[in-house]
């Protein structure tokens, strides 16, 4: 170990073989923790080369079980976010896409940091389980083609303990890294098709274009190295998607979208989306075809009626979706209201995001507890004119000094001036193996292939 983390601190690379020892070791307790926390800055700070990060990602994979194929014979394709504010896309998207046939085995996270977790929005439904076991994932998907779980313990369990290991010692933001992790764990779920939103913007985890492009192309190389064909879009967080904020108001405002009241740009994703996870499943489908198919789900009420089914195996009360009202209900609401007349210039996400965990919807702990009633539902967008007074959030907290607390979130976050900021499209970019497309002119084929060692840092 000693010798692995001298070569990578001077810049050198550790072979496939090595990777794969030290996985096991790990897993196994026979590399400690500070040994290994030396070589993830080692890593992070001199970066990991292409065969580096494949040959980490087989060592994750190889660390545990998979889901095996399944015994319906669907096709089975999954999406992964790179997080944001407001992002509440996978609860609309996975019963929507399995509602057209398709197999969808969701492995999401928990929010930390300013970014919202799909497992504590999952949760705020009351009974709600997403420690499901791996033999009941698989029954699950098997049965109802959905299932919307957290990490299992068999699946990739030495990147369930380097993750924890890597958020403990500041080395989360390596782009091989943090490929590695992802890949790793949607591999063991035996896809057909991988769809990829790489958010960027003030309120990403990655802000900058580039970076969020590096990262989407070495999960493209790294899916096709393994067989698996991987389409990335990246799309904005330079405001909240949606408008709600918040754990179980991002569940409500999800349920509105499958029964056809959600907001233009959170349906308008998760159509971009799923017409890549159809096209995946289904190659010869075109995209009229493939969009026709998910705006009749919506329409028929089959998606909704696909949530009902995957929060009624998994023990939460579907009936949630014909009332909202069974969700955990905040203690206190007040309106935010303009304090002068002019035009909305900026909705920050990050200072939003960091505002619902001071309200206690989110953690800075893995450990912390979380108030699933609390956040904001943020009513206006950049370039809206507003006059003095008039509403522009609602602000849902548990007491008093949470109220407090999110008006000076607010009064941060949601800047009134004169003229607006220049906004981010809501899809900028579609990258595949075949390179990067303007999303603008993607239908006509004009690719753009980036060069410059993509991957090796």
């Amino acid at each position: 170990m000693l010798r692995l983390i001298e070569r990578k601190r001077n810049g050198e690379s550790i072979a496939p073989d090595e990777w794969q020892a030290l996985m096991t070791a790990y897993v196994a307790g026979r590399v400690v923790d500070y040994q290994m926390a030396a070589l993830l800055m080692a890593a992070f700070l001199n970066g990991l080369d292409r065969r580096e990060a494949s040959a980490l990602t087989d060592a994750m994979l190889a660390s545990g079980a998979s889901f095996g194929a399944t015994s319906t014979g669907a096709r089975r394709v999954d999406k992964h976010s790179t997080g944001g504010v407001g992002d509440k896309v996978s609860l609309v998207l996975a019963p929507l896409v399995s509602a057209v046939g398709i197999a969808v085995p969701m492995m999401s996270g928990r929010g930390l940091g300013h970014t919202g977790g799909t497992l504590d929005k999952l949760e705020s439904v009351p009974g709600f389980r997403t420690d499901l076991s791996l033999v009941r994932a698989r029954e699950q998907l098997d049965r109802i083609g959905c299932v919307l779980i957290g990490q299992t313990p068999e699946i990739a369990p030495a990147d369930r303990k380097l993750y924890a290991l890597r958020d403990a010692t500041a080395t989360v933001e390596s782009i091989p890294l943090i490929a590695a992790s992802i890949m790793s764990k949607k591999l063991a779920e035996d896809l057909h098709g991988l769809v990829l939103d790489i958010k960027r913007g003030s309120g990403a985890f990655l802000p900058d274009l580039p970076r969020g492009l590096e990262l989407a192309e070495l999960m493209v190389a790294l899916g096709a190295e393994h067989g698996l064909p991987v389409v990335a879009l990246m799309t904005a967080m330079d405001r909240p998607l949606g408008r709600a904020c918040g754990n179980a108001l991002e569940v409500e405002e999800a349920i509105h979208a499958l029964t056809g009241d959600g907001p233009d740009d959170l349906v308008e994703l998760t159509l971009a989306l799923g017409v890549e996870m159809v096209l995946l499943a289904h190659p010869t489908t075109t995209r009229a075809e493939a969009r026709a198919l998910l705006t009749g789900a919506l329409a028929s009420g089959a998606a909704a009626r696909k949530f009902q089914d995957v929060i009624e195996a998994q023990g939460g009360n579907p009936s949630v979706v014909d009332d909202p009202s069974v969700l955990p209900q905040a203690a206190e609401c007040e309106l935010f209201v303009a304090p002068r007349a002019g035009i909305v210039t900026r909705v920050e996400p990050h200072r939003i995001g960091r505002g619902v965990v001071e309200l206690g919807g989110g953690r800075t702990r893995v450990d912390d507890p979380i108030d699933h009633s609390v956040g904001y539902i943020i009513g206006v967008r950049p370039g809206d004119r507003v006059e003095a007074g008039e509403p522009l959030a609602t602000i849902f907290a548990r007491d008093e000094p949470g109220v407090t607390a999110g008006r000076a979130a607010l009064r941060a976050a949601i800047i009134v001036g004169e003229e607006a900021d220049a906004v981010l499209p809501l899809i900028s970019h579609r990258v595949t193996a075949a390179g990067v497309v303007s999303w603008g002119t993607e239908l006509a084929g004009m690719v753009t292939q980036r060069g410059g060692g993509v991957g090796n840092r």
